[in-house]
């Protein structure tokens, strides 16, 4: 007798490993995903993502393709500025504390290990229960706040708001 669906095929490999759970797939080597409370990244040195997404607390997100990735700066007073450049130039604004802090394996830091070679797949905002148990030993995101202009004018200004020192 054939699975009928994918689905009825996971069960019954389940129900072969007696646990009753569809299989978790496994990373092997230096390939595939890990993350830490803050972000989630490919593993391979070579490997690069098509886009980035920002995770919200209240359970949305926001996808934006690292093609449309320009300058970038990091300021620790401040934090992170993306700006991604389309149809509106969107900024991406995030702020957290050891943004440039290694993790523990040391291959991997969200800016240069992780932004700048477009291994970074997601980035989150974390609860305060999240960011207290990480304290000093990793990164933590407070905040991200994502804003499109039409015009350079309107960005100076949302910026001179939000994170001046990021105004030049």
């Amino acid at each position: 007798m054939t699975d009928k669906t994918y689905q009825d095929r996971l069960r019954n490999i389940a129900k072969a490993q007696g646990n009753g759970e569809p299989p978790r797939q496994t990373v092997d080597g230096d390939d595939g995903e890990a993350s830490c409370e803050a972000f989630g990244y490919l593993r391979g040195i070579r490997d690069h993502a098509t886009s980035i997404e920002f995770r919200f607390r209240d359970g949305n997100s926001i996808f934006f393709p690292y093609g449309l990735l320009g300058v970038w700066q990091h300021n620790p007073s401040e934090g992170l500025l993306l700006k991604f450049s389309g149809d509106l130039v969107y900024v991406v604004l995030i702020r957290g504390s050891n943004l440039d802090k290694p993790l523990k394996e040391g291959s991997i830091n969200l800016t240069h290990a992780g932004l700048q070679r477009h291994r970074v797949l997601w980035i989150r905002e974390m609860t305060k229960e999240e960011i207290r148990q990480v304290g000093e030993t990793g990164p933590t995101i407070d905040l991200i706040e994502v804003a499109g202009f039409e015009s350079n004018d309107a960005l100076k200004e949302w910026l001179g708001k939000k994170a001046s020192a990021f105004v030049r």
